[in-house]
């Protein structure tokens, strides 16, 4: 893939009408640079992971947390106290080692390409409210998690698979009303014919919407993005404000009196007139839209699940081998929590690659049937341009290697799905 970066630098004749020679350069460099970020930051993280196998990081970090323990009060009986203080150490020690890269690619690569709308204060704050709130929910889930694997019986793992899933669902409910206001503002998209649009939209195919909003994506980044989230008869659509025209900053220009920059962002300009008309919002909507009509959302609770159930098997399967623990240092004890990441982390990882590839193809798949669906809404004219708008907005590169698409892309490429879509276009 990084070949086709590399070599190719001008326009395909197939994509001559829908990508200028400028956009073209701009994010053939742009993945570019993306693509060397990944491959030193990737090749970081199989050293440091190696490392802390071979020095024995793991049983020296789960000893630290035992010390720690002991000189609070906590003696080794208290393994859940312990893994708690084990885990907050293990993701501070994560989020310490990923920050450098983090701020490069924030500030150096995002920055470049015109990505990049925070600043160095925003940055910092917001990584230490991710830290907290990441923090205040792993900890007590886990501790339950442990507690119920403990006194679960020979069946825990069915209990510990139903505590996970009941988890899930409260988080999937919880987190746009709660969580994510937390890092960014939701307004309710105002009262106009954009919303009354959507909401005529919804209602010609029995979507039970009940709220819009619009996020302000673009205090921290000028790519654009919309999802739908609820259970049952409360669904909510969030609509990103760089995925607006009307609405996105990067398109007003500053007022008067105003130096262009606060303490949280910076208003940028140089990418003037990003986002989707109208009739395009709704068509991006109407592909969304398509997955919950079409049921590709209920299908992938289903396949996780049952990939979490099958996953809670096997580690009840494996937790009683002393070797697996003998082999990552663990000679004496066999502390759950660790026996959780050999098994999920470790012994899985190939079985992990395989799952990955095959919801790949499958999201690829139900993307297809959900461009198709706002093809059936009359929408194929406007999604074929939303789609193109899109790909400039967010500096797609449109040339792929086959292989490097076929196991890494989640969506199809731009060419294949704006040719599945030309015919109803032209017609």
């Amino acid at each position: 893939q990084r070949r086709v970066y590399r070599t190719t630098t001008h326009v395909p004749q197939e994509l001559g009408q829908i990508m200028d020679s400028e956009t073209f350069e701009k994010s053939r460099l742009y993945q570019l640079d993306k693509s060397t970020f990944s491959f030193w930051s990737g090749l970081y993280s199989e050293v440091e992971g190696t490392m802390i196998l071979l020095c024995g990081g793991i049983p020296f970090l789960w000893k630290l947390s035992g010390q720690i323990c002991g000189h609070a009060g906590f003696g080794p009986e208290y393994e859940i106290v312990q893994s708690l203080v084990f885990l907050l150490l293990a993701t501070l020690f994560s989020a310490v080692t990923g920050l450098p890269w983090s701020l490069y690619n924030t500030f150096v690569i995002e920055e470049k390409h015109g990505f990049n709308q925070q600043t160095l204060g925003f940055f910092f704050k917001d990584a230490i409210k991710k830290f907290v709130v990441t923090q205040c929910i792993l900890l007590p889930v886990t501790s339950l998690l442990l507690y119920i694997i403990k006194i679960g019986g020979d069946y825990f793992f069915i209990y510990a698979w139903l505590f996970t899933l009941v988890v899930s669902l409260v988080l999937v409910t919880i987190y746009a009303d709660y969580i994510a206001p937390l890092f960014d503002k939701f307004i309710p998209l105002p009262e106009g014919e954009l919303k009354q649009q959507i909401e005529t939209m919804a209602k010609s195919i029995d979507f039970p919407l009940t709220k819009v909003y619009v996020v302000e994506g673009s205090k921290r980044s000028s790519h654009s993005n919309a999802y739908f989230y609820g259970f049952f008869k409360n669904k909510r659509i969030v609509l990103f404000d760089t995925l607006l025209e009307d609405y996105s900053a990067l398109n007003k220009e500053p007022a008067e009196g105003e130096d262009g920059e606060n303490e949280e962002t910076k208003s940028k300009t140089k990418n003037k007139k990003q986002g989707c008309k109208n009739e395009e919002v709704l068509a991006v909507l109407g592909h969304e839209l398509g997955h919950w009509k079409l049921g590709h959302t209920v299908k992938n609770i289903i396949i996780s699940q049952m990939n979490s159930f099958l996953c809670f098997f096997l580690f009840a399967v494996l937790i009683g081998q002393k070797e697996l623990f003998a082999a990552f240092g663990f000679y004496d004890t066999q502390p759950t929590l660790i026996g959780l990441m050999i098994i999920f982390q470790f012994i899985f990882s190939p079985y992990n690659e395989v799952l990955s590839f095959c919801l790949t193809v499958l999201s690829r798949r139900f993307e297809f049937q959900a461009d198709a669906f706002a093809k059936e809404l009359g929408k194929a004219k406007d999604l074929y341009s939303a789609l193109i708008k899109l790909n400039k907005d967010n500096l797609g590169f449109p040339v792929s290697d086959w292989i490097f698409s076929m196991w890494h892309y989640s969506h199809p490429p731009l060419l294949e799905r704006l040719q599945a879509l030309k015919d109803a276009k032209q017609e």
